[in-house]
């Protein structure tokens, strides 16, 4: 038995005229959007995305699906298809092609990508073909055409998608090579002084200082590119939990911060047990990584807060400084990969790096360890990040 034939022997038979596909796309939508939002939401690579990012041009696309499947098509124009040759001359601005990209940038991968079509052909193909009542060449036809469709706008994701990641790796290399530039002159011009035969004495204690910020700077920066590598390749962060007390990862997070930024003060204040199955070197990364985000927006001359309070099953962790709010629109993009707001001022003397992976990686540590990350902000309280960890 063929396969469209066994279709056709589990298909009931209905009683009136055939729904034709594309017009039961059309009328339809709401339901196929439906399961396209459940779907798209079970393989999000975050659960905190929203309701419209989730559905993301899937009404536009399956609207220019159907005005294709309800188009006329010569024999020549399907070969064309078949072969790739029958791209819409705006194949950029399709809303397939965006989907893809945007895909990318909310860190889909491109298996999840092609997951989202594969459940949609799925999808429309079982709920549209309870209502057929017979095999015909027409409803054949209609099958050939919406698969011919939704390979087209398959295709155009895809494309789209690595463009966009090629884009993204291109700007991601051009961004690291510039910021190790800033250490590595530091380093250089240091190691010039100290040669020096006349260098005074007095010296040398600051010189090496500012050899030690720049290098924790490069390791910051290398330990932040191989998480984000590591989340990329599909491995995620590399966790191991073991029983251990927080308060020693809290204290190690603060004087690694103060010394990348001598200049300003960072308030550690705990309570309550924070004991319990933690990855502690991860940990003591998400929160140095938090504390050097917020000496770097801060208000000059302003302390960073960080309050660290152990409840009966999570340690919650918050991190204050004050200064700028950051805007409404930003405060969940700023946990994407290679987002950076602007800081004060080109003048600002303070260690910086553009890779915009810092509040990235410590999302995704915080997620290895079962818990969430969290960002208010506003001019009067100034910006809070939260850091709920599960005990067990």
């Amino acid at each position: 038995m063929s396969t469209i034939a066994g279709l056709a022997s589990m298909t009931p038979s209905i009683p009136g005229a055939e729904m034709e596909l594309h017009r039961f796309i059309q009328e339809d939508m709401e339901a196929i959007l439906a399961e396209w939002d459940a779907f798209a939401r079970s393989i999000a690579p975050s659960g905190e995305m929203s309701h419209h990012a989730l559905r993301d041009h899937a009404k536009q696309i399956l609207h220019a699906i159907a005005v294709d499947i309800g188009t006329y098509q010569s024999s020549q124009d399907q070969i064309e298809k078949s072969q790739g040759l029958a791209l819409d001359p705006d194949v950029d601005s399709t809303a397939a092609s965006i989907h893809g990209a945007l895909r990318q940038e909310n860190n889909f991968s491109l298996m999840q990508l092609s997951a989202e079509f594969r459940a949609l052909r799925a999808t429309v193909l079982r709920l549209w073909l309870p209502q057929v009542e017979t095999m015909s060449p027409s409803t054949v036809n209609s099958m050939i055409r919406f698969n011919e469709a939704i390979d087209q706008a398959l295709s155009e994701s895809i494309a789209a998608y690595s463009e966009s990641a090629d884009q993204t790796r291109e700007l991601f290399l051009a961004i690291l090579g510039h910021d190790l530039r800033a250490p590595l002159a530091t380093i250089t011009t240091s190691g010039e002084l100290l040669a020096r035969p006349q260098l005074q004495i007095a010296k040398i204690p600051d010189i090496g200082a500012r050899i030690g910020r720049s290098a924790r700077l490069m390791s910051s920066m290398v330990d932040d590119l191989i998480g984000f590598t590591r989340t990329k390749l599909g491995v995620g962060i590399p966790t191991i939990f073991e029983a251990v007390d927080l308060q020693s990862a809290c204290q190690l997070a603060a004087d690694d911060a103060s010394a990348l930024h001598p200049a300003t003060r960072f308030e550690l204040t705990t309570s309550g047990s924070l004991t319990g199955s933690f990855d502690s070197v991860r940990v003591t990364q998400l929160l140095t990584n938090l504390l050097k985000n917020a000496a770097q927006y801060g208000e000059k001359g302003r302390s960073v807060e960080m309050n660290v309070t152990g409840y009966v099953d999570t340690v919650v962790v918050k991190v204050r400084n004050h200064g700028l709010a950051i805007p409404e629109d930003s405060l969940q993009s700023i946990f994407q990969p290679l987002v950076q707001l602007s800081a004060a001022g080109d003048d600002d003397p303070r260690p910086r790096t553009s890779l915009g992976l810092g509040l990235y990686v410590a999302r995704e540590t915080a997620l290895a360890h079962g818990g969430s990350i969290s960002v208010e902000s506003d001019e009067t309280d100034g910006t809070t990040f939260t850091v709920c960890l599960p005990k067990n």
